[in-house]
C-alpha cells in the first residue's frame, strides 16, 4: 500500500537488525530442516474461522498435488499481524509466510536478510512469474520483489445506484461527475420511492475506517476531478494527491453535496458494517465503493422480495470536469507470499519451495485452494462452480478449509485465474457480476495508478501514527462545514511542517532509486 494506507503500521518491531540476521542464518531448533525441507513445507498463513485438520480430504488433497507435506500454522486473522511481527523476530520463521511487504516489522527482517530477496528469481516459474507488470510494481518494496503477489483485480471501483429510481425518474446513468450530481439532487428533492416525503438523499457515505488513499469514496471522486492516486508527479517531483488543486477544487464540490443535503447527514459517524441499510431502507440511493457491494444489495433486496429484487446497477467510473476519464484503481494485490532464508538456505532449496509453489498455484492447484474437490464438494459449471453434496458433514469440512483457510495461500486462485468463480444463482446476479470484468477492463484504460505505492518511506514509519490522520481528519471537517479552505490548506501545511517534507524528499529519493 502507499504510505497513506488503510492498513495499520506495525506497533512495535521487537529485535534488532543483528538478531534478524543472526536468524536468517541459524539452523533454529532443528538443524537438519535443510534436509528435510524437501519432504515437509512449513507455513503460515491467515485463517477466518475454523482451522482445516492436518488430515482432512483437502489439505491431503493439496499434498498430493504438491508432493510435500505440509505443516501449517493457521492464525486467526485479527491476529496476524501481532503474531507475524513476533514470528519474524524469532528462530522459528516458518518456510512460506503470507506477508504484508510493506509492514515495517516484514521490511526490517527481510532489509536484515531473513527472507530471500526473490527480484529477477520468479520468471523461470510459470505459475508464479508475475502475470501484470503493474501488479508486480505494486507488489515490490523500495524496488524489490520479497514475496509472490497475490492476485486482486486491479481496478473494481464503481458507483451502485438504485435502477428503480432512476427509472421512475426517468434518469439515465452517469457518465460524468455532472450527471452524478443531478441525479443526487433528483434523489434528493423528487420523491423516487413515491411516498410522498421529501426524506430521501443520493449518496450513502460511511465514516472512512481508513487514512487518506484508502479507497475511500472520497478519493475515488478526487481522482476523478484529475487529482493524483496517492502521490503523482507535477514539475518533475512526486506530490502527495492532497497537495494540489485538484483536491481542493473535488472536496470544494463535495461540500456542496453536504451542504444541500444530498449526502447521508451521519455520513462523518455513521459505520460502515452498517453502509448498506439506507440503500436497502429506501433511504439512500448511490454508494461509490467496489463492484462486489452491487451484488451484496441485490442478494438483501432478493431476501426481502424474491419476486421483485432488480434494483441495483453498477456504473464505472466518471468523465472529470475537464471532460476527461479519471478512473481510480486497485493495488491488484493483497499481501504476498515471502520465503524464509532460515532453512532454505541455498539457491537449490529456494529452487525446490518454488517448484513446489509452483505446483501450488497451477490450474489444478488453484481450482483446490479456491474451489475445492472437484466432484466431491463442487462440480464445474463453465465458468462457475456449482455446489454439490451440501449436506455431507464431510463435504462442509471441505468447503470450509476452502473458504476459511487454503484460499489464504493462492495466489492466483482468488480472482479466478486457474479457478471457477462461484456461480450466483439466478440470472440478474450472473448478468452484475459478469459486468464487473467489462467495466473494470474499460476503466483500466484510464487509471490513475499511484506511482509510489511501491515505496516505504523512513519518516513515514516513525511518524506515520501522529501525521496519518491529519488529511482526512481535515477533510472531515472541512466537508461538514467546521473548518474553511483556508484552514483546510493549513492543515496540509502542518502535515508537511511535521515530516511530510522529509517524507516527500524520502519518496523522491527512493523512487528514483528504484526506478534506477
Amino acid at each position: 500500500m502507499t504510505i497513506f494506507s488503510r492498513r495499520r503500521l506495525a506497533v512495535a518491531v521487537a529485535a534488532s537488525t543483528a538478531l534478524l540476521a543472526a536468524s536468517a542464518c541459524s539452523g533454529g531448533d532443528d538443524d537438519s530442516k535443510g534436509q528435510a525441507a524437501s519432504n515437509e513445507l512449513t507455513v503460515m498463513a491467515p485463517l477466518f474461522g475454523t482451522a482445516p485438520d492436518p488430515s482432512g480430504e483437502l489439505q491431503q488433497a493439496v499434498e498430493k498435488q504438491i508432493g510435500k507435506k505440509l505443516k501449517i500454522t493457521w492464525v486467526p486473522n485479527a491476529e496476524y499481524g501481532d503474531k507475524s511481527n513476533v514470528t519474524f523476530a524469532s528462530d522459528k520463521i516458518p518456510d512460506v509466510m503470507v506477508v504484508n511487504e510493506k509492514g515495517p516489522a516484514f521490511l526490517k527482517a527481510a532489509e536484515a536478510g531473513a527472507f530471500w530477496d526473490l527480484t529477477g528469481k520468479l520468471d523461470k516459474y510459470p505459475n508464479l512469474k508475475p502475470d501484470n507488470e503493474q501488479r508486480a510494481k505494486n507488489s515490490q518494496t523500495n524496488g524489490k520483489t520479497y514475496g509472490i503477489y497475490r492476485d486482486r483485480p486491479l481496478l473494481r471501483s464503481g458507483i451502485v445506484i438504485r435502477k428503480d429510481w432512476l427509472a421512475k425518474l426517468g434518469l439515465k446513468e452517469p457518465q460524468s461527475v455532472d450527471d452524478l450530481y443531478a441525479i443526487a439532487k433528483a434523489f434528493t428533492e423528487r420523491d423516487p420511492d413515491g411516498n410522498g416525503k421529501k426524506d430521501t438523499y443520493g449518496l450513502i457515505i460511511p465514516k472512512w475506517p481508513g487514512n487518506y488513499a484508502s479507497a475511500s469514496p472520497y478519493d475515488v471522486v478526487e481522482t476523478w476531478f484529475g487529482a493524483p492516486n496517492g502521490w503523482g508527479e507535477r514539475d518533475g517531483k512526486l506530490v502527495p494527491g492532497f497537495d494540489t488543486p485538484e483536491f481542493l477544487a473535488a472536496n470544494a464540490w463535495l461540500r456542496k453535496w453536504v451542504t444541500e443535503g444530498l449526502v447521508n447527514p451521519d455520513f462523518a459517524t455513521l459505520d460502515s458494517a452498517n453502509w448498506n441499510d439506507p440503500f436497502v431502507q429506501g433511504k439512500g440511493g448511490m454508494i461509490i465503493d467496489v463492484n462486489v457491494r452491487a451484488t451484496q444489495l441485490l442478494d438483501l433486496f432478493k431476501e426481502k422480495n424474491p419476486k421483485d429484487f432488480d434494483k441495483v446497477t453498477l456504473v464505472g467510473n466518471l468523465k472529470g470536469p475537464d471532460g476527461e476519464k479519471h478512473s481510480y484503481p486497485f493495488t491488484g494485490y493483497n499481501m504476498v507470499i515471502a520465503i524464509s532464508k532460515q532453512h532454505v538456505r541455498t539457491d537449490e532449496q529456494l529452487d525446490q519451495v518454488l517448484q513446489t509453489l509452483d505446483k501450488l498455484e497451477s490450474k489444478e492447484g488453484s481450482v483446490l485452494l479456491a474451489n475445492g474437490i472437484e466432484g466431491r464438494n463442487f462440480k464445474a459449471d463453465g465458468q462457475y462452480a456449482v455446489p454439490i453434496n451440501e449436506t455431507d458433514p464431510k463435504v462442509k469440512a471441505i468447503q470450509n478449509d476452502v473458504d476459511k483457510a487454503f484460499i489464504q495461500l493462492g495466489t492466483r486462485a482468488g480472482v479466478g485465474i486457474g479457478a471457477y468463480q462461484p456461480r450466483p444463482n439466478d440470472a440478474t446476479s450472473r448478468a452484475m457480476r459478469e459486468s464487473f470484468d467489462v467495466l473494470m477492463n474499460e476503466d483500466l484504460k484510464t487509471a490513475v495508478f499511484n506511482p509510489a505505492l511501491s515505496i516505504v518511506a523512513p519518516t513515514a514509519v516513525s511518524k506515520g501514527q501522529t501525521l496519518d490522520t491529519i488529511i482526512p481528519d481535515a477533510r472531515i471537517k472541512y466537508l461538514s462545514g467546521a473548518i474553511t479552505e483556508d484552514q483546510l490548506k493549513a492543515q496540509i501545511k502542518r502535515w508537511y511542517d511535521g515530516g511530510g517534507t522529509q517524507i516527500a524528499q524520502e519518496v523522491n529519493d527512493l523512487a528514483a532509486k528504484a526506478g534506477g
